[in-house]
């Protein structure tokens, strides 16, 4: 796990497979403040180009990092507006 980042909020998406971790990514990050971290942790290796695709694509929000372990990918996303 990163140690860059202050993180404001952990969401856990374990075992939920697409779309689920965007949709729930994106409900946490709506309630979050400009300048917040939110720390996804999934567990379906789709989220590495599924929450990379949406982040990019997603004014007032950012893709600081992905980390891929033993069968988890933690996702660091900054909301920036």
């Amino acid at each position: 796990m990163s140690s860059e980042y202050q993180i404001t909020e952990t969401l856990d998406v374990k075992g939920q497979s697409c779309p689920m971790p965007i949709v729930k990514t994106k409900q946490a990050i709506d309630d979050l403040e400009a300048g917040d971290v939110l720390e996804v942790v999934a567990t379906d290796s789709g989220s590495m180009s599924d929450i990379r695709g949406w982040a990019k694509g997603t004014d007032g929000a950012s893709l600081l990092e992905q980390v891929e372990g033993d069968d988890v990918y933690i996702h660091y996303v900054k909301k920036t507006a």
